[in-house]
Formats: C-alpha cells, structure tokens, sequence
C-alpha cells in the first residue's frame, strides 16, 4: 500500500508541475473575437485576461452608445468563452494523464 501511495503523490506532483506549464503557456496563448461583423475586436488571453479592445471608427461615428455597448459586450463575453475553452483543453491533457486506482 506504501508503494502506491508514493506513487500517487509524486504522479501529483509531476500533475502540479505540467498543470504550472500549462497555466504559464496561457497566459502567453490569445483568442480572438469580433462583433458586428468585425466592427468591435477583442483579443483575450487564455488566462482570460484581455489584452486589447478595438472599436471601428464608422461604429463611433455613428454615435450610438447602445449599440456599442451591446457590440462590446457580445465581443468580450465569446473572447472570454473561447478562453476559457481554450484552457479547459489545455489542462484537460493534462488530468487526463492522472491514473487513479480503483476505490474500494
């Protein structure tokens, strides 16, 4: 049974280190999302951080604050879904590598 133990932690451990790897990598790893046919841009980072934001002129000229609003937000929450796919991807190949033995 000690055997197993110290075989389950240091596969934890090796699981934490590739998981620190992973999390560095995307935070360094973009995704990019438009709105309105490319009026509104936004890059995110797989951290989900957002890195930049870009507004057409023509959307500003037009001077319609709703419908900035409602372009921005539609921009921003699918660069942060395609984030956090991104990193669910990303860390599921690495728990996927975590082989625990049969309970009971």
């Amino acid at each position: 049974m000690g055997m197993d133990m110290r075989k389950l932690m240091k596969q934890a451990q090796k699981m934490q280190a590739e998981a620190r790897q992973v999390q560095e990598s995307l935070a360094r790893e973009t995704v990019e999302a438009t709105a309105g046919g490319g009026a509104v841009r936004v890059v995110a980072t797989g951290a989900q951080e957002i890195r930049s934001l870009r507004v057409s002129p023509e959307v500003l000229a037009a001077g319609d604050a709703e419908m900035l609003e409602d372009l921005l937000l539609a921009a921003i929450n699918d660069a942060l879904n395609r984030s956090r796919a991104l990193a669910q991807q990303a860390m599921a190949k690495v728990t996927g590598q975590l082989q625990l033995p049969p309970l009971g």
